[in-house]
């Protein structure tokens, strides 16, 4: 058995890669019409991305090259989708947030968030978890998570320590008080002294589980919140511009934020609920305790706080510079079209309800801000500089050179958006967006609420395996299609269900910032797969609730637009 089981490991790619073509060709021989070619390409795509067997960036260009062959599309139809006005976008706000990384900006808006909340283990964990949530709302998910968690791991190595040496300096008032306690039958005394050791040991293992979790979580929950935060959003955006291009910037930075924000400070709560349920106990009056050994342990927590923070000295010039460039692009990115009041947009770049600039405007102009603006002080004192002085160039280096950038940047993720808008565009074409819809007509008979929930749930457990981005990418055109179908507002659905692809918190492997987490050995995968099903659980109830109350309101929910309309899009 097990050399089977070792030959079919050691043959898997092979047999994925070469044999799956294979044994699907037989449904494009047999049935030639044009939307079974496309979903031919799509089921070899959604195989080659859940299993990894080739880099899912380099399965994201298979339309560029399957489309023309299988005559879906030609290859300029195909190629213009790769680079559109989302995946500008995300490109931009990935560009900034390289240059907040490189001048460790996020850093210091982590440190002086956790000061600021406290160092009892409640509030610690809380401090953590908002400032995690809030960092990943603007740069990667993976790049928050892998400078929160070795911040976390010298917190709690400072506070072990402390703990120690508070064990060693009342070793006296133990001694007296197990003297006291001579009294008492000695196997008596071994055994209490055994289970409080017992009982501490669990305590410090749930402490280091629990503060590494709520960082990877936060992480997750917190990139669901703005528009750019995580691939699902850009792709929703992407996908709403290609299959409903009348829908008018109906999602834009400032209506996802309105809509979003709110539930994922609801996710942030009840997480951080769960997290103290399941691994303090609900022990509030332990963790805010007084006691001598709490205060030390605070202390100790506190100063290695306060130590790295004085660590990233003053406030330097460049960061000055990266945070008015930062809260430029998030001014400008409220104001552009709010909604509720006539922006900028307005002013002169709106003509017969066309608006010329758009999100992706507002970024790419602060991204090449950053490349202009300078990352030290020019230098006006011409007549006493130093002969050195007077070689270097007057105009200082900019907050980013290409070099460093195009080394940040992930790349791949802008191929696998562009590769799923070749997708979309290809289902549209080929008439299988069509075919699905009708296919799913019977849905019409369940309800709305039903339909939201257990798509939710569908997408939860489906990330958990596959990269978020290609689970929005693959099902996002199949809901659009139900939705037009069943005669259904197609944000009702495709709203929770992006939000629902973030939800991966069962598995190391389910996405980057568990997998940073795992690798400091302090949780086992029985540990993630019990908390983040109650996870799941609890984010896809949020975003259910989201929907059908502020979501509802905002979106107009219950009812069926005219730009989600087939013949209106038509014509």
């Amino acid at each position: 058995m097990a050399s089977a089981l070792s030959y079919v490991s050691k043959f898997k790619s092979f047999v994925i890669l070469f044999v799956s073509p294979l044994l699907l060709l037989p449904l494009v021989i047999l049935m030639p019409a044009k939307f079974v070619r496309c979903a031919y390409v799509i089921i070899i795509m959604a195989i080659y991305w859940c299993t990894d067997v080739i880099p899912v960036a380099v399965t994201s260009l298979m339309p560029v090259l399957l489309f023309p062959l299988f005559q879906i599309l030609d290859s300029k139809e195909v190629c213009v989708q790769y680079m559109k006005d989302t995946n500008m976008l995300f490109l931009g706000s990935l560009i900034v947030a390289v240059a907040v990384e490189r001048w460790n900006l996020h850093k210091r808006i982590a440190l002086r968030t956790l000061l600021w909340v406290g160092a009892k283990p409640a509030r610690l964990m809380l401090g953590f978890m908002v400032a995690t949530a809030l960092l990943s709302m603007w740069i990667s998910n993976t790049a928050t998570t892998a400078m929160m968690v070795p911040i976390v791991e010298a917190v709690l190595q400072q506070m072990e320590a402390t703990n120690a040496a508070s064990e060693a300096s009342l070793g006296a008032l133990e001694l007296v008080d197990k003297g006291k306690a001579g009294q008492l039958p000695e196997n008596q005394v071994t055994f209490e002294d055994l289970t409080m050791e017992k009982q501490e040991d669990r305590d410090k293992k749930n402490m280091c589980k629990a503060m590494n979790l709520c960082v990877c979580y936060a992480a997750s929950i917190g990139g669901t919140a703005t528009l750019t935060g995580t691939g699902p959003n850009v792709v929703l955006l992407g996908q709403m511009n290609e299959l409903f291009p009348d829908s008018k910037d109906l999602v834009n930075f400032a209506s996802w934020f309105g809509f979003a924000f709110p539930n994922m400070l609801l996710m942030l709560l009840l997480s951080w609920l769960w997290l103290q349920c399941i691994y303090m106990r609900f022990n509030f009056k332990k963790s805010c305790s007084c006691g001598i050994q709490s205060r030390n342990k605070e202390k100790a927590a506190y100063e290695v706080l306060q130590e790295e923070y004085k660590k990233l000295g003053p406030l330097s010039f460049a960061e000055v510079n990266v945070l008015v460039c930062f809260l430029l692009l998030i001014a400008l990115w409220f104001s552009r079209d709010p909604g509720f009041m006539p922006g900028w947009v307005s002013i002169a770049w709106m003509e017969d309800k066309k608006m010329y600039a758009s999100d992706a405007t507002v970024a790419i102009f602060v991204a090449i801000l950053l490349f202009i603006v300078p990352s030290r002080k020019p230098k006006f004192n011409f007549c006493t500089q130093t002969e050195e002085e007077m070689k270097t160039p007057f105009y200082p280096p900019p907050l980013l050179d290409w070099k460093a950038t195009q080394e940040k940047v992930p790349w791949g993720i802008v191929l696998l958006l562009g590769g799923g808008f070749a997708v979309a565009k290809g289902c549209e074409a080929s008439g299988l967006s069509e075919w699905m819809g009708k296919q799913m007509e019977p849905l019409s008979s369940v309800s709305p609420a039903a339909i939201t929930l257990i798509l939710s749930l569908l997408i939860a457990v489906t990330t958990e395996c596959t990269s978020n981005v290609a689970t929005t990418t693959l099902f996002l055109p199949i809901f659009a299609s139900m939705s037009r179908s069943i005669g259904l507002n197609p944000l009702y659905v495709m709203l929770p269900c992006t939000l629902s692809a973030s939800f991966a918190f069962m598995l190391p492997v389910a996405t980057p910032p568990n997998a940073i987490v795992f690798a400091y050995g302090h949780l086992k995968v029985s540990d993630m797969a019990k908390t983040g099903l109650m996870m799941n659980v609890i984010g896809v109830l949020c975003v259910f609730l989201s929907v059908n109350t502020w979501g509802r309101v905002m979106f107009d929910l219950d009812h069926f637009p005219d730009w989600a309309n087939v013949t209106h899009i038509k014509t």
